[in-house]
């Protein structure tokens, strides 16, 4: 025998050992009631563990040798919870700080975007992703990731598929994939040949049937772009498996698909969970895929299909049902012991068959320092003037008292409702930001390095409401843009102009002085911070704007505020 087989020689028989008592196992954990994701019951029995895997069910513990003993407490067993799609880079917080905030709430494995990161990073989007991945596998999560489907050049998203944890191809580009883009074409093709996953995206109602058919027949593997009962039903006929997001979007969408799902009894094996985007403050103050099976069950899904649509549906729909997704031998001994199935509530939070997270608290993180990530700012609103920021009509009544402008509702983000042309008044050449009745902000969308006339498009803005003052921040995928929310054209210009000093970040000032900030150092998308560090600076950011007259609900202003640059890049309105 060769090395390989000899080391695997010693693995079967050390298994073969343990169960008869030869050899000793590194863990049991006892008292349990276990669930079977397969047959979709629970039992009492005991979990036997040994080099990271479950090697037995309720084994026989008068001949057993085992290291340690762990008491279940009755609790129930159930698999590490999954986040079928996430960008693990744009909620802001590095790997291992986005480890505090989610690990203890049961997720043990997460499939990860890391697309608006490798963008930023330009032309260093490979040496990005290098230090992004370094030591991935001692993470306290099992992190599998995708090489950029979009924003990115060809070359980088081609040698970022060959690197670990890399075992597919992201997003691609709606605009590009749908006119046949050569650059879509290569990159389809080295997924292909590497046998990797491709992930879909874009709700499937807005694509032509002839394109609808083209993204399953190239093989992409699942859609996580829903947002209707339309959506649903068409991606499903067309076999993709379908990923319900509770990250994104309004909290109403998500009961119009958890409440279709229930209605039209479709089966939720089609169905897996995941968060696509999720700020830090909402895995603390809410959970993660433990907050969303309870969704779910309110909803009238049964506890157990939820479950598995947080862990088995998942492993399945990735070919890896063999690793993880169960609680049965050869498994991964990703474990979370929770005392309710409809409401997890995660007591203990085993990873490999490390207790890694104890009553929401984490207790082993990986130490990796990110500090070499992090980019100077590099200025580009040197040029910018505050007469820019002005709203001007894109049309006037004919008796001159009313301006169409653009109105822009962050909590339309992925719909229609995203921007409308309203009417509103419009007095000695002015327009009073003013609808029915209802007051609002003021939105500049600023192009940060401009070749030739700098693009900036103004309106008023829905979520986000101050009565002096202004917010900025800035995003750089993939076109480097910026946003400000206020009322005054040189108090926005000046805000604007602080963000500019840095490689990215957040900025709220008042009478032209910097009274909150939050630094996104590393390549302007995430924060070299600790968790307790980063939500006391978006903590900072919401209380200079509630003295400023916000009243704040949901996610994080910041949050809000970055979420907006993925629907300007949908809608248009980056040159």
């Amino acid at each position: 025998m060769n090395a390989l087989e000899t080391q695997h020689y010693a693995k079967v028989r050390t298994i073969f050992d343990i169960l008869h008592g030869r050899a000793e196992a590194d863990l049991l954990i006892k008292n349990l009631n276990i669930l079977d994701v397969h047959g979709e019951t629970v039992y009492q029995g005991s979990i036997l563990v040994h080099d990271k895997r479950i090697v037995a069910l309720s084994p026989d513990e008068s001949i057993l040798k085992v290291r340690e003993v762990f008491d279940g407490e009755g609790l129930y067993a159930i698999p590490g919870l999954i986040d079928a799609h996430i960008h693990f880079e744009s909620q802001l917080a590095h790997p291992t700080a986005l480890a505090e905030a989610m690990v203890p709430c049961g997720t043990t494995t997460i499939y990860a975007e890391c697309l608006d990161l490798l963008s930023a990073a330009g032309e260093e989007g490979v040496e990005a992703a290098t230090a992004l991945f370094k030591d991935h596998d001692k993470l306290p999560y099992r992190l599998f990731a995708f090489a950029p489907g979009k924003k990115t050049a060809a070359h980088v998203t081609q040698a970022v598929l060959q690197m670990e944890p890399v075992i597919g191809l992201g997003e691609f580009e709606h605009f590009t994939y749908s006119s046949g883009d050569d650059d879509d074409f290569r990159k389809a093709a080295w997924v292909r040949a590497k046998g990797g996953f491709m992930n879909g995206h874009w709700g499937v109602t807005a694509l032509s049937d002839m394109v609808l058919n083209y993204l399953p027949a190239i093989g992409v593997s699942n859609n996580h772009d829903v947002w209707n009962e339309d959506d649903i039903e068409k991606s499903i006929r067309y076999g993709f498996p379908t990923h319900i997001k509770f990250g994104v979007g309004s909290a109403e969408v998500i009961k119009v698909l958890l409440r279709a799902i229930v209605d039209r009894k479709w089966p939720t094996d089609n169905f897996m969970l995941c968060t696509d985007n999720i700020s830090v403050e909402r895995l603390l103050k809410s959970g993660h895929m433990d907050w969303i099976i309870g969704v779910c069950a309110d909803m009238g899904i049964n506890p157990i299909h939820a479950i598995k649509m947080a862990t088995y549906n998942t492993a399945r729909s990735f070919h890896m049902e063999d690793q993880i997704g169960s609680l049965t031998p050869g498994k991964f001994a990703d474990i979370v012991l929770t005392d309710s199935l409809s409401r997890i509530n995660p007591r203990y939070v085993f990873k490999d068959g490390e207790l890694v997270a104890k009553d929401r608290k984490l207790l082993k993180n990986a130490e990796i320092d990110y500090s070499g990530m992090c980019k100077a700012g590099v200025p580009g609103l040197d040029t910018l003037r505050a007469e820019q920021l002005d709203i001007v009509p894109l049309e006037i009544s004919a008796d001159g008292t009313q301006a169409k402008v653009y109105l822009f509702d962050v909590y339309g983000r992925g719909h229609a409702r995203f921007f409308q042309e309203v009417w509103v008044p419009y007095r000695d050449g002015q327009v009073v930001p003013e609808l029915d009745g209802v007051r609002y902000s003021r939105i500049s969308v600023v192009q940060r390095y401009p070749r030739g006339e700098r693009h900036v498009v103004n309106g008023l803005f829905k979520g986000v409401r101050i009565d002096r003052g202004a917010v900025a921040t800035f995003w750089p995928a993939p076109k480097p843009y910026f946003v400000a929310i206020g009322n005054d054209s040189a108090e926005m210009c000046h805000c604007l102009k602080q963000v500019d000093g840095y490689s990215g970040a957040c900025v709220v000032t008042e009478n032209l002085q910097q009274k909150a900030v939050m630094p996104l150092e590393i390549y302007g998308v995430m924060a070299n911070m600790t968790v307790a560090e980063l939500t006391a600076a978006a903590g900072a950011i919401d209380a200079a704007l509630e003295e400023m007259g916000n009243r704040n609900e949901g996610e994080p202003v910041v949050n809000k505020l970055l979420s907006l640059f993925i629907s300007l890049h949908r809608f248009r309105f980056m040159a």
